[in-house]
């Protein structure tokens, strides 16, 4: 009788312990604590190219020589609700930086109510498979998750979780200074 209500609570357990898992809307995805992680110059690989079709039905193709910051986040993840103004606000200061979101497992209506709400002004990918092109280097690996790709092309940084205003924007800067 033990083994088997210790077999039933395990699950019990795990959840409520977390293990960094979440469950919103009935979605499981993995939160990140909001570590950044910097790369240096010398150690940098070559992110894949970055392009696919956005949520108002264009498509993106990023710019040869500038950076990017590429923010992967759904409308069901309160850490990306909460970062998203900081993230638009960043976009306005910093034209001379690319910003793209890329759409999560969500739907297109309730990106776009998202992106209406907070009034986000760059573009989001609908499709997130360029997720996969990153594998072997600084991946994303949790929702949101925040990848900064130098003016050469290549994974500077990783933010794993919310960003803040005052992290991403030094993060930015010193991707911008090349160190």
């Amino acid at each position: 009788m033990k083994k088997y209500l210790l077999f039933l609570l395990i699950p019990l357990l795990l959840a409520c312990s977390n293990g960094g898992a979440l469950s919103t809307n009935e979605q499981s995805f993995i939160a990140g604590n909001g570590v950044a992680t910097f790369i240096p110059q010398a150690d940098r690989k070559e992110a894949p190219v970055v392009s696919g079709p956005t949520l108002d039905g264009r498509n993106f193709v990023a710019s040869a020589g500038k950076v990017l910051v590429l923010n992967v986040w759904a409308s069901w993840c309160s850490p990306c609700r909460a970062e998203a103004p900081a993230l638009q606000e960043l976009s306005v200061k910093h034209p001379e930086v690319q910003f793209l979101g890329v759409l999560t497992r969500d739907s297109v209506v309730s990106a776009r109510a998202f992106v209406k709400r907070f009034g986000i002004e760059y573009p989001s990918l609908v499709d997130d498979a360029i997720l996969l092109k990153f594998h072997g280097q600084l991946t994303p690996n949790a929702i949101p998750t925040t990848l900064i790709i130098d003016a050469e092309g290549r994974v500077a940084a990783r933010v794993s979780g919310e960003v803040t205003y005052s992290a991403l924007e030094e993060l930015i800067e010193r991707v911008k200074s090349n160190e």
